[in-house]
């Protein structure tokens, strides 16, 4: 038997949270012993893994002791104060929150796209887990890259609720049911009503206009596929879809790729799913993604109105691929090839 690493999940209770359990026990991760951690709230529950009931412990700052590697999911804030507190004790994190995204010192990793960029967890033994929506489309962006290299990305994202957490969730499905039995519904969650409603608003708005989501994508897209001159806007809008972020982004390139290049590039490249044939209706869609580790590529075509220019359409599970899959891929290479 290969070597067991003690593992934490902190925010074990919350969407990502249960979504690493179930991504730790599919892969199969080498787990030796498993501590999930959380807020006061939900101390005292008890969470399934590997058919075994384990109690939710309380996180504090003797939480640590003797774990190999810490899952993340619990806010920045609680990131911002309890890394630095894991990694004294000789834990490595991995965090899913923006805490440490673009701090020089950490990578920010996405494991089909910059692998080798783990080896440099040792300055603050620390690894940051991307934006959801930034791992999905880099994931897809980086062999057209290494093919043409991109020079502008214009992307929208359609995002869902469970982007925001159970409550979200909750409120989607609520809202749901009281329009249609003819009630009116209460917006909590979101400042508006987000059932049979789009919100192009994610996170708080900066002085420029732009929200903070969308600026995390502009900048992490640059710092993980390295190249600080690609021209990057974007649009973050939240949809009334329970799982799986859809994306329509559009590239300038700087050698030509034609869509029929880009389909055969995108259908060699690891963690890609290429579903595109409009002509028989085949094309991603989140209810297609979701409960998927696979990024979905379709709709491409060429950009009739530049000369080097792609039109692309991707979808991923959000707490998947966007967050738990990623964070526990991460942690395979890490325990692999660097502990």
């Amino acid at each position: 038997m290969g070597k067991l690493w003690n593992v934490a999940v902190v925010g074990a209770t919350g969407a990502v949270g249960n979504e690493m359990l179930r991504v730790l026990e599919e892969r199969d991760f080498p787990v030796g012993t498993l501590r999930l951690l959380a807020s006061e709230r939900s101390e005292g529950n008890f969470l399934e893994f590997r058919g075994e009931q384990l109690l939710v412990e309380k996180l504090t700052a003797d939480s640590f002791e003797g774990i190999d590697i810490a899952l993340f999911s619990a806010g920045g804030d609680r990131s911002r104060e309890f890394c630095p507190v894991a990694t004294r004790a000789g834990a490595v994190c991995i965090d899913n929150s923006s805490a440490w995204r673009m701090d020089v010192d950490v990578p920010l990793v996405v494991p089909e796209v910059n692998p080798e960029t783990i080896a440099g967890y040792g300055k603050k033994g620390i690894i940051a887990n991307p934006n959801c929506s930034t791992i999905q489309m880099v994931t897809a962006l980086k062999p057209l890259h290494d093919a043409g290299r991109i020079r502008r990305i214009v992307v929208s994202t359609y995002q869902s609720v469970s982007g925001t957490g159970q409550k979200a969730i909750d409120e989607l499905r609520v809202q749901t049911g009281e329009l249609l039995n003819g009630r009116p519904c209460a917006a909590k969650v979101y400042p508006h009503q987000i059932a049979f409603n789009c919100l192009p608003h994610i996170d708080s708005f900066l002085e420029s206009g732009y929200t903070k989501e969308e600026m995390k994508m502009v900048n992490e897209t640059r710092k993980i596929l390295g190249d600080e001159t690609i021209g990057i806007t974007a649009t973050a809008v939240r949809v009334p879809v329970f799982y799986g972020h859809s994306e329509s982004v559009n590239i300038e390139t700087e050698e030509k790729i034609s869509a029929a290049r880009a389909r055969e590039i995108l259908g060699a490249a690891p963690g890609i799913e290429l579903l595109d044939d409009p002509q028989g209706l085949a094309y991603p869609m989140p209810i297609d993604a979701a409960g998927q580790d696979l990024v979905f590529v379709g709709r491409i075509r060429e950009d009739q109105s530049v000369r080097n220019g792609l039109n692309l359409w991707i979808c991923a599970d959000n707490l998947r691929k966007g967050a738990a899959t990623n964070a526990v891929q991460i942690a395979g290479i890490l325990a692999q090839k660097y502990l």
